[in-house]
């Protein structure tokens, strides 16, 4: 039998490869860093095997699987090579293994972790589903006829597939340090979906994604009433949305969701239209979009003492301006305090307006150092050129994050891809 092993099996879309491998009943394990990452909980639960960095970990028989973030220098895969094991890429291993199933890719600049999740839970609740989440989840189902993945563009790693179907939840200009402006980002989507085999879902809001051609069927949702699929008459409340679905100008039903913001509505819009595409019950469809509780790092919520403590992964403007207007949907009446850490040096000069501009929208701001990358040269940029556009913003030192109690029945959201986490965990442990 086959042992899979992972080189960088920490990673978040490897761990998740691992775990529906795992579930698949292959033998899987692999190796990392020693520090701790988020991903390696489910991991551990499934009792795959995590090894320290080392080339004896390579044995006869295996068949490597090597993360995107390790060169072929790495000293596993120079060992893998030596013995000339077969040593597949991520991305490659993903684009082979999904043939075997109804591939679903869910990408887009923004929404792609959340409408995954949300698209495999209701799925799931009509057939046998496989599926793998950008948060690190990964789910394997024997019986499985579906595959749900998320399908990241950076890199253009996605045009390593040839899926079914995609959901296309928009085109936004983001990673900077790789796409030249807005015009690559859409070629490189106007690539991925010629390679896509019957039909895509796209959201007809997005300017740039009715621009898309495609051979086969493209299907829009969105507000506006003249998308294939729209939302309208929404109702928004403390408890979560409620909105009526038109088919082509036809009233099709009223859908209602325990979760907050128009980003939430048009994730859900996409699911259904992709379900009712495929033919799925309707009352399934409804019941599991109300008992979805949502993914990783995604206005993951807690409270402590008067206050509510938000996790959310938005390191983007136009995630930021969603995530704020949700906290103020659920929570109306209380003040929401922004707590953000930009990522990357790129990304914060190219959008430093932009930045301001949403963060803004918050009551009060706090500004932690930006989280570089050891590949960028930082130039003269500093989180005090981002404070500078934004009245009022401090900025907020891991040691001092007491400086949040003051804000008594406040909603704080720390937010960011770098290592946001840590300043929300000195301040949990401050509250203790």
């Amino acid at each position: 039998m086959t042992i899979y092993h992972f080189v960088g099996i920490k990673g978040s879309g490897m761990s998740a490869l691992a775990q529906v491998l795992h579930d698949t009943d292959f033998q899987v394990q692999g190796s990392d860093v020693e520090k701790h990452f988020f991903t390696q909980q489910a991991l551990e639960q499934s009792g795959i095997k995590i090894l320290p960095f080392q080339k004896e970990n390579i044995q006869p028989g295996m068949t490597i699987i090597a993360g995107n973030a390790f060169p072929d220098t790495h000293e596993e895969i120079q060992e893998a090579m030596r013995m000339g094991l077969p040593i597949i890429r991520y991305h490659r291993f993903l684009g082979d293994f999904m043939q075997n199933y109804t591939s679903i890719a869910v990408t887009g600049a923004h929404g792609k972790t959340s409408t995954t999740g949300l698209l495999a839970h209701v799925i799931q609740g009509a057939k046998p589903t496989s599926f793998l989440i950008g948060d690190g989840t990964g789910k394997g189902d024997r019986d499985a006829e579906y595959f749900v993945f998320e399908a990241c563009e950076y890199r253009r790693h996605f045009l390593s597939y040839f899926p079914d179907y995609a959901i296309m939840t928009n085109i936004d200009f983001d990673h900077p340090d790789y796409f030249a402006n807005i015009d690559d980002v859409f070629s490189a989507f106007q690539e991925m979906a010629l390679q896509v085999k019957k039909g895509i879902i796209a959201c007809g809001d997005d300017r740039n994604l009715q621009k898309i051609q495609a051979k086969v069927p493209v299907l829009f949702y969105g507000f506006n009433d003249d998308n294939d699929y729209h939302a309208s008459n929404i109702v928004k409340t403390t408890e979560g949305t409620s909105f009526d679905v038109f088919v082509r100008n036809t009233f099709f039903d009223t859908f209602t969701i325990p979760t907050f913001g128009d980003h939430n509505v048009l994730n859900s819009l996409a699911v259904i239209a992709m379900c009712h595409y495929e033919g799925m019950d309707i009352k399934i469809i409804k019941e599991q979009l109300m008992t979805f509780t949502g993914v990783k790092r995604r206005f993951s919520e807690k409270a402590i003492g008067s206050q509510i403590i938000i996790d959310d992964y938005a390191h983007h403007p136009t995630e930021i301006k969603a995530t704020i207007d949700a906290a103020n949907q659920k929570y109306p009446d209380r003040e929401i305090v922004a707590v953000f850490q930009p990522h990357t040096f790129t990304r914060t000069q190219t959008f430093l307006s932009d930045f301001a501009d949403s963060l803004n929208l918050a009551d009060k701001v706090y500004l932690c150092d930006i989280f570089g990358s050891a590949r960028e040269n930082h130039g003269k940029l500093s989180i005090e050129d981002l404070q500078a556009k934004i009245p009022g913003a401090e900025l907020l030192d891991e040691n001092e994050t007491g400086l949040l109690r003051k804000h008594e029945n406040s909603v704080i959201i720390f937010m960011g891809a770098g290592d946001i986490q840590k300043f929300q965990e000195a301040y949990e442990k401050e509250l203790a």
